[in-house]
């Protein structure tokens, strides 16, 4: 079965099957704003789907799926991916950029994307939404509880 190299989130990020990729604001691990629920514009998904010669030629089935601090979902998606093999039969490994937009976090806490390939889960990417302060005179935001 295809396995997950590596997930994380991002502010944007485009791949393009069998070539490079191209990320801005990797490694995002938190959002934030001063009400809830909050409506975040957009996150992408990056996920390096690592596949067997065997495995290529199939169509495989991908799940993915936010949950929120109680382990409720909040969003999904689902889509099939056919790999292709290369012509050195060689185990490789694909990039996806999944956008997420407009998704709404109904309370502050820890949420995480669960990603799942044809049906068993595989990795999840953890995500923490934040209250912030509202912002003193111009200056901006501040966690709650962070120092100034």
């Amino acid at each position: 079965m295809p396995d997950i190299e590596y997930a994380f989130l991002a502010d944007a990020a485009q791949a393009v099957p069998g070539q490079k990729f191209n990320v801005l604001g990797g490694g995002l691990d938190r959002v934030g704003g001063a009400t809830f629920p909050l409506r975040h514009p957009h996150l992408a998904l990056v996920v390096g789907l690592s596949v067997t010669a065997a495995e290529t030629e199939r169509t495989h089935d991908l799940r993915f799926v936010l949950l929120d601090p109680d382990g409720r979902e909040v969003a999904n998606a689902t889509g099939n991916l056919t790999v292709h093999g290369r012509t050195d039969a060689r185990d490789h490994t694909v990039t996806l950029a999944i956008d997420v937009w407009n998704v709404t976090f109904p309370a502050p806490g820890d949420y995480s994307f669960r990603l799942l390939v044809n049906g068993s889960e595989r990795r999840r990417v953890p995500l923490v939404a934040v209250r912030l302060a509202q912002p003193e005179r111009g200056g901006p935001p501040q966690e709650r509880g962070a120092p100034n």
